[in-house]
């Protein structure tokens, strides 16, 4: 029973989009259940390392045999008319996360529930809307109206109206004062939000319904011998467990609501289309000028931007900026757009162009150069980068930063123009290092009077090599904490030849170390690694 408590009872509202990737495919096409497109057989596939598996088909499709989970292949031998269409599960995220910020219609707050599934706060709001019966009434007709198909429930907990809403009966009410554990009793296991392989095991004890669950966790020993199965989980989607006591509110369960933010958006509905790059640059210039001002009363810069195109005949164009650093600088903003709309097509004219900042950051006033602002001297470092990469590409510049490591080729990694470099715990001190390294350590053949002693002669890229000078070794051991333990260390060279050529090679191993392969026989490998100076 739920203690006596003088606070107002929590109240959740969950929703299950039970179809959201095939209804939000379904509204693309324009469509209703049933009919047009999708009256024939379909399913919604991703690709896997083993072939097309459908994430979820439609009524024909489900009664022809494809369910999800099933791979494509399976499924056409049962349907051979399924037609397989690509999900999008980036869309469809994006499409839940405006559905979370739109359904604080109903509650103060919402958190989403991936994949496809919302909780709604509506503690003390339901009699805002005539009591919850009919908030649920109004939340399914707003849903229905969207082309959604949902499952509805409230419940004390977010874990009861979880239930409730997959396995319950359709628009169900738990009310504050029911006994949660007991009505929900005969739900199978799976409404406790488990992994599959969790379920697995449960099913396996002959634990299939949350009544045994509470029967065994009622037991003197009973609830011991479960803690004891699942005691290395302590993710709460693998420990039965956490999640009944979440369910039934005798452990709280953390959510995280959804914060809807504006972004600045400059827009400007022309009074006749356009169709000419000047005029296009002068709107440019104005939404510019407009995100500018938006950007300085928010105290932020913008990272990315999207300028979107709307032409007459209903098609959208889109072109997206990515800045290197926090940017509130008009001109700036221009000059990168301008290479972006060389190749746009404006068709019979352009009749609404928008600026939206996706990205910002906060970014504070400064006092600018008047002199150099006059003179139109100086570029910034962001600036300039901002140019090459709208140029070569979003990959194409980037810097080399220190990467904690002894392996030469893992000492450095590669990261974007002006991100803070990673801070070191340690400083890392190193021998003289050559100043080219290959980008892959390529084998050599060394003769050497001993396993362990100076090499006297390499072979590399078919050209014999007489050495004349050694210095050496460098012992590099390997990193046992990423590496097998079967891994070699290292015994780095510097040597020169004949020819004065230098190279800095590697023993890779010891004789009798016991970590060679059979193909040398146990021996040491050699490397050549880098060119030195």
């Amino acid at each position: 029973m739920r203690p006596e408590s003088s606070l107002i009872p929590r109240r959740i509202l969950s929703v299950w989009c039970a179809q959201l990737a095939l209804d939000r495919w379904r509204t693309g096409q324009g469509c209703k259940p049933g009919e047009g497109a999708d009256a024939d057989p379909l399913a919604l596939i991703t690709e896997t390392a083993h072939g097309p598996r459908i994430d979820v088909a439609n009524a024909a499709g489900r009664a022809g045999g494809a369910h999800a989970g099933m791979m494509l292949a399976d499924a056409r031998t049962l349907c051979p008319q399924l037609r397989a269409v690509p999900g999008d599960p980036a869309g469809d995220r994006e499409l839940l996360e405006k559905l979370a910020a739109w359904a604080m219609r109903w509650g103060p707050w919402s958190a989403m529930d991936p994949p496809d599934g919302l909780l709604v706060d509506i503690t003390a709001v339901a009699h805002l809307f005539g009591g919850e019966k009919r908030l649920l009434a109004d939340a399914a007709h707003h849903f229905t109206r969207r082309g959604l198909h949902v499952r509805l429930a409230v419940a004390p907990t977010a874990g009861a109206a979880w239930a409730l809403s997959h396995y319950g009966p359709p628009h169900c009410i738990l009310s504050a004062e029911d006994d949660i554990a007991e009505r929900l009793a005969d739900l199978p296991v799976a409404a406790l939000r488990l992994d599959d392989d969790v379920l697995a095991v449960l099913r396996r004890l002959g634990l299939k319904t949350l009544r045994q669950i509470t029967n065994v966790e009622d037991g003197e020993t009973g609830r011991d011998a479960i803690q004891r199965r699942f005691r290395n989980r302590r993710n709460p989607a693998a420990n039965p467990l956490i999640r009944m006591d979440q369910l039934t509110g005798r452990v709280p369960e953390p959510l995280l609501p959804v914060v809807p933010q504006a972004m600045p958006l400059a827009q400007r509905r022309l009074a006749e289309p356009i169709r000419h790059r000047e005029a296009l640059d002068h709107v440019l210039a104005d939404l510019a000028a407009d995100m500018v001002r938006d950007l300085e009363g928010r105290g932020q810069g913008a990272r990315r931007l999207e300028l979107g195109l709307w032409r007459v005949d209903g098609e959208v164009t889109v072109r997206a900026l990515e800045l290197a650093a926090a940017v509130r600088d008009a001109d700036h903003i221009c000059r990168l757009f301008a290479e972006k709309l060389d190749n746009i097509d404006a068709g019979f004219g352009i009749e609404t162009m928008r600026l939206r900042a996706s990205w910002a950051e906060p970014l504070a006033m400064a006092q600018g150069d008047i002199e150099a602002a006059a003179h139109g001297h100086g570029t910034s470092l962001a600036a300039c980068i901002d140019r090459l990469t709208t140029r070569l590409g979003p990959r194409a510049v980037s810097r080399p930063v220190l990467h904690p490591s002894h392996l030469p080729e893992r000492a450095q990694r590669w990261q974007a123009p002006l991100e803070p470099e990673p801070v070191q715990q340690h400083e890392l001190r190193f021998h003289a290092r050559p100043l080219k390294l290959l980008d892959r350590a390529e084998p050599i053949s060394v003769l050497y009077a001993t396993p362990d002693g100076y090499p006297r002669r390499f072979q590399w890229r078919g050209e014999i090599h007489e050495i004349v000078r050694v210095e050496g070794p460098e012992r590099i051991a390997p990193e046992w904490w990423r590496e097998k333990s079967t891994t070699r260390l290292r015994d780095y060279y510097r040597i020169e030849d004949t020819q004065g050529r230098r190279y800095w090679i590697y023993r890779h191993g010891l004789i009798g170390d016991g970590r060679g392969n059979d193909r040398n026989g146990g021996l040491p490998d050699w490397y050549v690694q880098g060119l030195c100076a």
